[in-house]
């Protein structure tokens, strides 16, 4: 039996690229960007000596960076997951990483497989975008949902630093040198602008609105209602608190209950394409009686549109909000 192991050199290729931006990542920036480090970020360009408007001017670059970058044509697929990350990568070192991968894989596919220029080409360009997503769409989602973790206990930290007498903005300077990254500097964030004077209703607001997350959104609205109409912002940051833990708790316990819908959703999805891999490998020439007629590009077109179609109900299915 003929074996061809092309489409596995592939999927190596992309894991390697993969591989290649996360290293790439932390040879540039070191351990000071790494989430759940135990010395945050703010923190850590301190100890380096940066002053206060240093660290600020820093992190606001990295936060509006990308959202700027926005309008250019193919950075506007990759500007809202990288500003959710928050990453550290200016918009003009990822496209650069992103034309360095795609001719990593270029000459990868050159050297390891027999492939034509036009489809080593294509390839190559498909990894390389596709590798950057890949790894900016995963970093934004771990970030995001660390952000979701982290909350309920930075918000009860807040409490118990009202109730012994500190002021808001103190509370959340406390926050920001108690709890790692990510949330620990973007509260760190806040609390200076706070110093320099803006409303902490519009810091969270904008944090909240940034990163798309409805319990900030949440303790925005809060912070600002108690601000205007008075009232104990301890009470109701703790009834805060625990309804957002309430929410973490049903979310983790609806995910643990559609497990296996998902995972049978995501194997329903990916078995055609693991299928196509496996005929390939095993029997490069299994399509070699049929590829030239006039109807294989066709249904073969017909082909991807229903598994798009599949993999974006099947998406749709077991995607539940909480």
């Amino acid at each position: 039996m003929e074996l061809s192991i092309e489409p596995l050199i592939y999927i190596a290729i992309f894991g390697s690229v993969y591989l290649i931006i996360g290293g790439i990542y932390m040879l540039v920036f070191g351990k000071s960007i790494k989430l759940n480090n135990r010395v945050n970020r703010r923190l850590s360009l301190m100890e380096q000596g940066a002053t206060r408007d240093e660290v600020m001017a820093v992190l606001r670059k990295e936060m509006s960076q990308h959202d700027k970058a926005k309008q250019i044509p193919l950075y506007s697929l990759l500007a809202e997951k990288a500003q959710k990350a928050n990453l550290a990568f200016t918009p003009g070192m990822l496209m650069g990483i992103m034309a360095l991968v795609v001719v990593i894989s270029f000459g990868l596919l050159t050297v390891l497989t027999a492939s034509s220029l036009p489809i080593r080409i294509l390839l190559s360009v498909g990894i390389g975008v596709g590798g950057v997503y890949t790894w900016v769409n995963n970093k934004a989602k771990k970030r995001l949902a660390m952000l979701e973790e982290q909350l309920p206990d930075a918000v009860e930290l807040i409490v118990r630093s009202l109730r012994v007498g500190h002021p808001l903005n103190s509370a959340i300077g406390i926050v920001a040198k108690e709890v790692a990254d990510p949330l620990g500097s973007e509260m760190g964030f806040i609390a200076d602008e706070a110093a320099y004077g803006r409303d902490i209703p519009d810091a969270l607001r904008a944090l909240a609105e940034r990163v798309e997350l409805q319990d900030l959104r949440f303790l925005a609205v809060a912070v600002a209602i108690q601000q205007k109409s008075g009232g104990n912002l301890a009470e109701i940051l703790e009834g805060l608190s625990k309804v957002v833990r309430a929410r973490f708790k049903l979310f983790r316990k609806v995910k643990a209950i559609t497990a296996e819908a998902r995972w049978s959703g995501m194997f329903l999805s990916a078995f055609p394409i693991l299928a196509l891999i496996g005929i390939n490998v095993m029997k490069p020439d299994y399509y070699a009686d049929v590829k030239d007629t006039a109807y294989f590009i066709p249904a073969a077109a017909v082909v991807c549109v229903f598994l798009i179609v599949n993999i974006i109900f099947m998406r749709m299915m077991v995607n539940i909000k909480v």
